[in-house]
């Protein structure tokens, strides 16, 4: 019989919905029922594409035996961490500062009234390696919640007290300035590794936002060896396998230093942001790999994580079926030389084996091989590995696909909005700006209200209950303001300045301008969660700070623009200590730094060819951070084409900064020298 899962919208709850525990979303009426029955509450945080969290379901609360025992000591409460990122950022804190590590699955006990006593993560059906078992947890916890139980509270009020008084290093509230970005700089390059890419050891994540600045800091100084760390660290992971090498899309992470092995979950946040990077390296370098990896990964977004009404889903799970009804990591991307033949032939069979790296012993588990490009292109046939990369799909396509967790999130949905409406401008794809409107749609029909408040999620065109936490009005801005600079449309410009105000009016300390992850508004937890660090997706924090300075930038406002250099000043701070987890800080920097530049395209009409020149030339600039407006002079959909008049009756592009501009130009060889190409 379901639980009360059932009636959630969350895929992630609803697959825990057949369960024999007797399941709790997060609500009031959980932590009351615990307090009636006096029994602590087992918190469990999780997500759809989690092959962990799917472990231990199947183990542990799949489990008759098991879940009688939770059913009669606990309340199970269940979260979907994708839909409550404030719940599971307050109590991953509490892990992480427990047992100086975190991850998901998310297992917590608390008090009746949410302080929590005790942690872990994942826990196996039987004792391994040093590692109790789940029941044996269970049996702990609940003899020291009843023989005990002033120690657990005097522990559950300790950790609450320490979490209230942890307090963010936010410097001096001032921009970081050349030192801070020099020394930021020095920092990555000592965390460099030149033989493989990227940051650091296994595992190894796609570094988005310090490739963002990098690009942006060689745009602004010309610093060959930022742009040579992004372009190089970028050639390695589209060669590696944690890229998709047939449908494009890029997996989550590598679990080793080489890029080979990926964790197979297919994020939305990941391919979003890797898009946009790959698309602002072939606008910087003309890099035809680059070109190729953000076309083909923007195809991949809307071929496969579209959904119905036009958002964009969240994930694609790491496992699926095998083919004998057994689900396991990796099974549907895998292939060994075999299966090559089976679908190749002989001959074909072996061209793909060296062209993709695939080997009897296998790169992967039980001989398999995850497809990667260890060769150089050129030494193959173009068209005779067209042809093995379509076969290969058509028959990967025919496999038992991955599950798709269909909840569209608001802000990466804003992330993928940025991408696809630059990516599709950049390659004259209008299909993918297409996609991005109609995404941009959605959330406006959906997800705000009449107040311009987010909600989180949807699903299957249902708003779900949650209010959006500071990344959701941060990224969708950032959506926004890219989507109006690409198609000239300013009422993306004014839905932006909507969300902007809650980020000042809700979100935001007026006196030190510091933020917070959820509104003032928002529901009480055990502490008010406040992370400006980058994770796997740009912090709420520095995300506000690039859109607010964006807006800025658009309209002149001086409250939007002090708004982000104060949001900054924690850049200031961690930059040059930990710039890998605040690389999107350091690129909103580098616009601050350069101006950010203000660019006005005025012509006869959107439609006339010399007004569409200079728009794409003025898109296709590489001074961080600029902004366009494009349209008629002195339309009122964007303030920087106020008093901007056509040249000589023909269309003009006017650079400025603090709406302080240079001659204007009808030529688009001088735009380009002025913005960079």
């Amino acid at each position: 019989m379901p639980n009360r899962l059932a009636h959630e919208t969350s895929p992630y709850l609803l697959q825990h919905a057949d369960n024999p525990v007797d399941w709790w979303p997060w609500s009031a009426g959980a932590f009351e029922e615990a307090r009636k029955r006096n029994v602590p509450v087992l918190l469990s945080i999780g997500y759809s594409s989690c092959h962990w969290c799917h472990v231990m379901a199947h183990e542990s609360f799949e489990d008759q035996e098991t879940a009688e025992y939770l059913n009669a000591h606990y309340v199970s409460v269940k979260v979907d961490r994708e839909e409550r990122p404030d719940v599971d950022a307050v109590y991953m804190e509490a892990v992480q500062a427990a047992t100086g590590h975190g991850g998901w699955p998310m297992t917590v006990f608390l008090t009746p009234d949410a302080e929590p006593f005790y942690f872990g993560t994942y826990f196996p059906p039987a004792p391994r390696q040093g590692m109790p078992s789940f029941r044996q947890v269970l049996q702990g916890v609940r003899q020291a919640w009843e023989e005990r139980r002033e120690e657990v509270t005097e522990v559950a009020g300790k950790i609450v007290r320490d979490l209230a008084g942890r307090e963010i290093s936010y410097g001096d509230a001032q921009t970081p300035g050349e030192q801070e970005i020099a020394q930021a700089l020095l920092a990555l390059t000592r965390e460099y590794d030149p033989q493989r890419g990227g940051f650091g050891g296994a595992p190894k994540f796609p570094p988005s936002m310090v490739l963002e600045f990098l690009l942006r800091h060689h745009a602004r100084t010309g610093a060959e060896g930022a742009l040579q760390m992004a372009a190089d660290t970028c050639e390695r992971m589209a060669r590696g396998g944690i890229y998709d090498q047939l449908g494009g899309g890029f997996a989550r992470y590598s679990v080793d230093r080489d890029w080979v092995v990926p964790h197979f979950e297919k994020m939305l946040y990941d391919n979003a942001l890797l898009c946009r990077v790959y698309a602002h390296l072939w606008r910087a370098t003309g890099s035809e790999l680059a070109r190729r990896v953000a076309l083909e990964t923007a195809d991949f977004m809307v071929r496969e994580l579209r959904t119905a009404e036009g958002g964009f889903a969240s994930a694609l799970d790491a496992d699926s079926d095998d083919g004998s009804g057994k689900h396991v990591e990796g099974a549907y991307y895998v292939w060994t030389p075999a299966q090559l033949r089976e679908v190749l032939g002989e001959q074909d069979a072996e061209l793909a084996a060296q062209y993709f790296g695939v080997t009897a012993e296998g790169t992967f588990e039980h001989g398999q091989s995850v497809l990667q490009l260890p060769l150089q292109d050129g030494l193959f046939d173009a068209a005779k590995i067209t042809s093995v990369r379509e076969r290969l799909l058509a028959a990967r396509s025919q496999r038992p696909a991955p599950g798709r967790d269909d909840k569209v999130v608001a802000a990466w949905n804003g992330l993928a909005i940025a991408a696809l409406a630059e990516t599709g401008a950049y390659f004259d794809r209008p299909d993918l700006v297409d996609a991005a409107r109609a995404a941009a749609d959605l959330l406006v029909r959906l997800h705000l209200d009449e107040q311009a408040r987010l909600t989180r999620t949807s699903k299957d065109g249902h708003a779900g209950a949650n209010a959006g936490v500071l990344e959701d009005y941060a990224d969708v801005a950032e959506g926004f303001l890219a989507l109006a600079s690409v198609t000239g449309e300013g009422v993306w410009l004014e839905f932006a300045g909507f969300l902007l105000d809650h980020v000042l009016a809700r979100f935001t300390d007026a006196e030190s301008g510091a933020m917070f992850d959820t509104a003032a508004d928002a529901e009480r937890l055990i502490r008010r969660p406040q992370d400006p660090t980058d994770n796997a997706a740009p912090s709420g924090w520095t995300a506000a700070a690039g859109a607010l300075l964006g807006y800025a930038a658009h309209t002149g406002s001086e409250p939007h623009r002090t708004a982000a250099e104060k949001a900054l000043g924690v850049v200031k701070a961690l930059g040059p200590r930990v710039p890998r987890f605040i690389g999107w800080g350091l690129a909103v920097a580098e616009a601050v730094l350069d101006g950010p530049r203000e660019v006005a395209i005025v012509g006869p009409s959107l439609d006339h060819e010399g007004t569409r020149t200079l728009h794409r030339t003025a898109l296709l600039g590489t001074a961080p951070g600029a902004v366009v407006a494009v349209g008629a002079p002195d339309s009122d959909e964007f303030p920087l084409l106020g008093d901007r008049p056509l040249v000589g009756g023909e269309p003009a592009a006017y650079v400025c900064r603090n709406f302080t501009c240079d001659a204007p130009t009808t030529d688009v060889e001088r735009l380009r020298a002025v913005l960079g190409d």
